[in-house]
């Protein structure tokens, strides 16, 4: 497989990786909720956008184009589509290793897609069972 073309990688390399909306919306949604975390854990598996080691439990926030949620915002591009599609299967198959690996070591995981976020209301009913 050829990587994507620079034009493309130039503009991939401008979408933020930490402190996105959807991850703000959530970490407000923990703080309303009273819920400690730590963001961006380096020594857990897939350094986990929250966590609380002393619960036991790990948010992951997905967004909807890179993990190629089933959405209207989980498209995939007309071009270089089958590269794209490599590289979403690729993730996808990332993200549950990572959620094996989580589980495996007694971590409780949470997975929140970027479309879930917009809804304030039900992003407080998937969180507030957290241990």
């Amino acid at each position: 497989m050829q990587p994507l073309n620079a034009r493309t990688t130039s503009a991939m390399s401008k979408v933020r990786q930490v402190r996105t909306t959807p991850e703000e919306r959530v970490a407000k949604v923990l703080r309303e909720l009273g819920k400690a975390y730590r963001r961006n854990v380096r020594n857990l598996p897939g350094k986990p956008d929250f966590a609380n080691r002393s619960k036991g439990w790990v948010v992951q926030v997905h967004g909807c184009f890179w993990h190629h949620h089933d959405c209207k915002r989980g498209t995939v591009p007309v071009n270089n589509r089958e590269e794209w599609l490599v590289k979403f299967a690729a993730n996808r198959v990332r993200d549950q290793r990572v959620e094996a690996d989580l589980r495996g070591i007694g971590f409780e995981v949470v997975t929140v897609w970027e479309c879930e976020t917009r809804h304030h209301a039900a992003l407080v009913e998937r969180l507030i069972n957290l241990r």
